[in-house]
């Protein structure tokens, strides 16, 4: 049997995230980077953008989906690569989560994963689903 939980738990477990983004004195951001994503929480690769999401970072989950608010666009981006990973903290730079980006297929959709240096960067979506596997 497959994993399987409430509507209740699933909601409960993406409004963490919310609360963790929101945990600051001001909106979380989301930092994206490029190469291999590391172990949670551990050292980054270089860092290509970086964008402030709204405060609250998303409204309540529904259905245990959690779809962000949306998060403003970095006007120039630090450095040049190709975006596959970003990390998520909180307005005082607590890590939050890692998670990947990607053109579809990824929690993370952004209009290209090309970043050019001094360049803007914006994200299309960002939708977690907290699942029934």
């Amino acid at each position: 049997m497959a994993l399987a939980m409430s509507t209740a738990l699933r909601n409960a477990r993406a409004n963490q995230i919310t609360t963790a983004m929101d945990a600051g004195a001001a909106a979380g951001m989301t930092r994206v980077y490029d190469g291999i994503p590391p172990a949670p929480g551990g050292a980054a690769t270089t860092l290509l953008a970086e964008m402030v999401h709204g405060d609250p970072s998303a409204p309540a989950a529904i259905n245990g989906v959690r779809t962000a608010n949306p998060i403003n666009q970095d006007p120039s981006s630090n450095a040049s690569g190709d975006a596959t990973w970003y990390r998520e903290v909180d307005s005082d730079g607590n890590f939050v989560m890692d998670g990947l980006v990607g053109l579809a297929g990824t929690e993370m959709i952004v209009p290209s994963v090309t970043v050019s240096a001094g360049q803007p960067f914006s994200i299309t979506s960002h939708v977690l689903t907290e699942g029934n596997a």
